[in-house]
């Protein structure tokens, strides 16, 4: 897998209901090496830090390979990199083969693995049509949040690589599912709740599920 893009976005404003809002979700390519902290990228927007940002979504990933996809759908868009807005754009991601705790070498920076993108309003704002986000659960493709285990800098052309599987894990694409299905598979419900690498947000949230018995 390679880097295709690094993206960094601007504080846009925007009103939503009324209320001007500011969103760091407007990303654009830059040719410059980006860094990797801990808790964001370095120059980034993080204007949420509520649900974005932190330990556990210090980063976030998107496939080049889904563009072509959401391309067709809205071909009226002016469309570059970073338009789900990813920090970096990689080439041949492939969520069902992400296993949360799993650790890359990405650039100088070494990563994990945590959760799948929730998309929110934001989403629906950056394409003009909040349909967007109930097709973006549908297709089943949203990228993935790391933790930063060493920063370090990215640049285009970097090589995104395994150095260390996860073992008794759930995929990306395993846990996006799960926490969409409106009937949850009591067996990937348990082993997300027992899942080492899984935050405890993520936990308390489909906790409620397991209570409920869904």
């Amino acid at each position: 897998m390679k880097v295709i893009s690094n993206n960094i976005g601007q504080p846009t404003p925007f009103t939503w209901k009324g209320r001007t809002e500011k969103t760091g979700i407007f990303k654009s390519p830059v040719s410059h090496p980006i860094l990797l902290g801990r808790e964001d990228v370095q120059d980034d927007t993080v204007s949420d830090r509520k649900h974005h940002g932190g330990e556990f979504k210090a980063c976030y990933l998107f496939s080049s390979d889904h563009y072509a996809y959401w391309q067709e759908q809205y071909p009226h868009l002016s469309w570059s990199w970073g338009m789900f807005g990813e920090n970096i754009t990689v080439e041949g991601l492939d969520e069902s083969d992400l296993l949360a705790g799993s650790i890359y070498l990405l650039g100088s920076a070494l990563v994990q693995i945590t959760i799948p993108r929730e998309p929110c309003y934001k989403l629906g704002v950056r394409f003009g049509d909040q349909k967007v986000i109930e097709e973006f659960i549908a297709h089943g493709k949203p990228g993935t949040y790391v933790r930063v285990i060493r920063p370090g800098e990215v640049i285009r052309g970097d090589l995104f690589q395994l150095e260390e599987k996860a073992e008794d894990s759930l995929s990306i694409a395993d846990l996006f599912s799960l926490i969409y299905s409106k009937k949850k598979d009591p067996d990937i419900l348990n082993r997300a709740l027992n899942c080492p690498f899984l935050p405890q947000g993520t936990k308390d949230k489909l906790g409620r599920y397991h209570k409920k018995g869904a």
